[in-house]
């Protein structure tokens, strides 16, 4: 047994959406650091631009909205004139939307559903061909969504659609997983905590507050994301399939109630 070379990405090409900043861009920089040749994609073309420049020469920009199922083919048909072929995919891109109850809109439903469910389905469906063509038994290819812990419990905010997509992406893997892996493509998810970005300004702009109700004490920098993606996609992670890993510090699995006594 080798493990010398069990992270490394050497030759194989990803597709992040969602790449251009936050969670997207800690993985874009991981793959590339282990060997990758890294496609980034955001719906800001010049945003997109400038993130792939900053990565370097193994990072190219397709940017694209891929909050449609247009958008979804669109991107493919961009990837195409590319490469043959597409090792690893990330479904990164997603929405929040947080409003009371009462005032929750269709809007506010239906942007975080089709971005955050309805896009990692179409995009992976007009991608598979791609996606088949580099796997095989012996080096499958990969799939990772990117789910979230609040897929997984609840946090304090009225984030309805949110809390709904990401529970239903967490199951979605699953159901992929259990058709693509006849294709010998794996699909796994990564369910993040508190990382600092755009979307969570929370950890973002109060991380020392947010890191007293996390086990681990501090909120994940881009370490800790980038790790647990390289693992699905590197030969480390072949046998991993249809799981959600939860990247969040012990919050979900390792916080103690609290007593009715306490």
């Amino acid at each position: 047994m080798d493990t010398t070379n069990l992270f490394r990405l050497d030759g194989r090409v990803a597709l992040i959406t969602g790449g251009s900043r936050g969670i997207g861009k800690m993985i874009a920089a991981g793959f590339i650091a282990q060997g990758a040749k890294v496609y980034i994609s955001s719906r800001k073309a010049d945003v997109c631009e400038a993130a792939a420049a900053e990565l370097g020469p193994n990072c190219i920009a397709l940017p694209q909205d891929v909050s449609t199922v247009a958008g979804c083919k669109a991107l493919a048909e961009q990837f195409a004139e590319h490469e043959s072929q597409l090792d690893i995919l990330v479904n990164n891109a997603g929405a929040a939307w947080g409003v009371p109850f009462e005032e929750f809109s269709e809007v506010g439903w239906d942007k975080v559903m089709d971005l955050n469910v309805k896009s990692p389905f179409f995009l992976t469906q007009a991608l598979h061909a791609a996606l088949k063509a580099s796997g095989s038994r012996e080096r499958p290819a990969k799939v990772i969504n990117i789910t979230s812990i609040d897929g997984q419990r609840l946090n304090p905010w009225e984030t309805y659609s949110y809390h709904a997509s990401k529970s239903a992406l967490i199951y979605l893997t699953k159901r992929m997983a259990a058709r693509l892996v006849t294709d010998s493509i794996n699909v796994t998810s990564i369910a993040p905590g508190a990382f600092a970005s755009d979307m969570n300004k929370a950890a973002r702009d109060h991380g020392d507050a947010v890191a007293q109700g996390i086990p681990a004490k501090r909120v994940g920098v881009d370490e800790d994301m980038a790790g647990a993606a390289i693992y699905l996609a590197s030969r480390a992670g072949d046998y991993v399939i249809g799981e959600t890993i939860t990247v969040d510090g012990g919050l979900v699995h390792a916080s103690l109630g609290t007593s009715i006594d306490a």
